[in-house]
C-alpha cells in the first residue's frame, strides 16, 4: 500500500482564491501524519495572486511548523507556447519547490503541437522542478515526446489529486501519464493542490490509480521519509533538520 509523507503542491490565501493560511495548512499536514509540507501559492500573474515580494519574504517563515518540515515553494505560471514563465531565474534560485503549471485565465489551450512543445519547453528550463497536473485534457500533448524530454531532463512529474475531481477528463490521462513515467523510469509526486486546509493530504484518487496499475512505489519520491529528504538536501544544498 502507498503511503504518502509529503504534500508537494498546497495554496494559502495569498494566492487571492484559497482560503487557509500557512499554520493552518501545517497545523492540517501534522493531524494527517504528513512530515513535509510544500508551500506553493500562484505566481503573480495570476488574477489575485501575491507579488513577488511575497515569495522573497518566504525566509521568515520557520522551518518547522507543527512539526511538519516547510518547503518555501512556488506554482509557476507558463505564460506562452515557448515555457516562459513569471518569475526572474534570480527568484526561482531561491526557491525549494518549483512546479510550472498552464492555466486557463493565464494562457489558452493551444493545438495539440503547440502544447507539446510548452512541455518540452518547460522540461528545459533547469530551476523547474515538478510538471503540474499536466493530465488536464483541455491541454492535450503528445505524451511519449513530452515524458521522454521529461526523462531526459530530470524532471518530476506531479499526479495532481485535484485534478481527479476538478478538471474533468483529467482521470483517464493521468492513468496514460502514469503508465509512461513508469515505463521511461520518470519519477513522480502525488500532490493535493489544497486551496483550503481541510484538503491537505487528500490523496485518494490518484493513490488508488497508482495502486490499480502497479506503479513502481521507487518512483514515488514522496512515498518514503529518506528518498524525499534526500532529493530535497541534493536540490537546496541544505540540510534541512534544523529550526532556521
Amino acid at each position: 500500500m502507498i503511503s504518502i509523507i509529503a504534500d508537494t503542491h498546497t495554496h494559502t490565501i495569498s494566492s487571492g482564491h484559497a482560503y487557509s493560511s500557512i499554520g493552518e495548512n501545517a497545523a492540517a499536514a501534522a493531524l494527517k501524519g504528513l512530515k513535509f509540507l510544500a508551500t506553493t501559492d500562484h505566481a503573480p500573474v495570476m488574477e489575485g495572486g501575491p507579488t513577488q515580494m511575497h515569495f522573497m519574504n518566504l525566509k521568515i517563515i520557520p522551518r518547522f511548523l507543527s512539526g511538519v518540515m516547510i518547503l518555501k515553494g512556488v506554482e509557476l505560471n507558463i505564460l506562452d507556447f515557448e515555457g516562459n514563465v513569471d518569475f526572474s531565474p534570480k527568484l526561482l534560485e531561491q526557491m525549494e519547490w518549483v512546479i510550472a503549471s498552464l492555466h486557463t485565465p493565464v494562457i489558452k489551450p493551444g493545438t495539440e503541437k503547440q502544447n507539446t512543445q510548452v512541455w518540452i519547453k518547460v522540461a528545459q528550463n533547469p530551476l523547474i522542478d515538478v510538471i503540474g497536473h499536466c493530465g488536464d485534457p483541455r491541454y492535450s500533448f503528445e505524451l511519449k515526446p513530452a515524458i521522454k524530454e521529461f526523462a531526459t531532463t530530470g524532471k518530476i512529474v506531479e499526479i495532481n489529486a485535484h485534478s481527479f475531481t476538478g478538471r474533468a477528463g483529467s482521470s483517464e490521462r493521468c492513468r496514460q501519464i502514469a503508465w509512461l513515467c513508469a515505463e521511461y523510469n520518470v519519477p513522480i509526486v502525488v500532490s493535493s493542490d489544497a486551496h483550503i486546509h481541510t484538503r491537505i493530504g487528500r490523496f485518494g484518487d490518484s493513490v488508488h490509480m497508482l495502486e490499480e496499475i502497479g506503479f513502481p512505489e521507487e518512483l514515488i519520491l514522496n512515498a518514503d521519509y529518506d528518498r524525499f529528504l534526500g532529493l530535497l538536501r541534493k536540490k537546496t544544498g541544505k540540510q534541512l533538520t534544523d529550526e532556521e
